[in-house]
């Protein structure tokens, strides 16, 4: 193992490191507030509320992320309504387009997610809230929303931790991000190796920082719940 080598590479790939953050953290927020009314519609027992999120997320988990984003990079520049638009500069970038292909693709699975949590939360709590005079709208917000958060946080925390993990493949579109970052110095240093095993540290202290922000945060909330009670 060259040490030296690793050491020499180490800012490039954490400067490759941040934008990795950078695109989860944009991507698992960004899909967290598109999955909530997709997780709430999907839920509803009115089929025709149903039918577009249940499209929606069958499309988006059924094909995998890499061709998703390669329909979003090479195939919307295929369309001249696409390139004459306000929004080709951001669609060229492919920052964006990987962001935006992710946002997509997660926000499919974090919205199956908050409806098997919605569906998990028993059912005396919303008729305890409906016997206080709560509407619909008021029980959701105060009572359904917050108790699906807490019931559904360790399966969102395993869904951030595999986003993590996929963005590895915006390396394909030409983002420098830490795998792209990898290729590049491979490229010029022919030491694959000994790079990738530093890229892989990289992840690995990532995958543990959020690991136990996630543990923290499931200890507050039950503790915050307890509280409540």
């Amino acid at each position: 193992m060259n040490w030296e080598i690793i050491i020499k590479w180490l800012p490039k790939l954490a400067q490759g490191a941040t934008l990795t953050l950078e695109l989860v953290a944009i991507a698992v927020i960004a899909g967290l507030l598109l999955a909530i009314p997709l997780g709430i519609a999907r839920s509803s027992r009115l089929w025709w509320v149903r039918a577009f999120p249940y499209g929606y997320i069958f499309f988006f988990r059924g094909t995998p992320l890499l061709v998703q984003l390669f329909l979003v990079y090479y195939g919307l520049a295929q369309f001249d309504v696409i390139r004459n638009s306000s929004m080709w500069p951001y669609l060229r970038d492919p920052f964006w387009c990987a962001t935006a292909t992710m946002t997509l693709h997660t926000a499919a699975y974090i919205a199956e997610i908050l409806r098997g949590a919605i569906q998990a939360i028993p059912p005396g709590e919303i008729e305890a809230a409906r016997a206080l005079g709560m509407s619909k709208a008021k029980a959701l917000i105060y009572i359904m929303l917050p108790r699906a958060a807490r019931i559904g946080l360790p399966a969102y925390s395993n869904e951030v931790i595999l986003m993590l993990k996929a963005s590895a493949l915006a390396s394909t579109v030409t983002l420098l991000e830490l795998t792209g970052m990898a290729r590049t110095i491979i490229a010029r240093t022919y030491l694959p190796v000994e790079i990738f095993f530093a890229a892989g540290m990289f992840y690995l202290v990532m995958a543990y920082v959020l690991v136990r922000g996630f543990k923290l945060l499931e200890r507050w909330l039950r503790v915050d719940a307890c509280q409540g009670r």
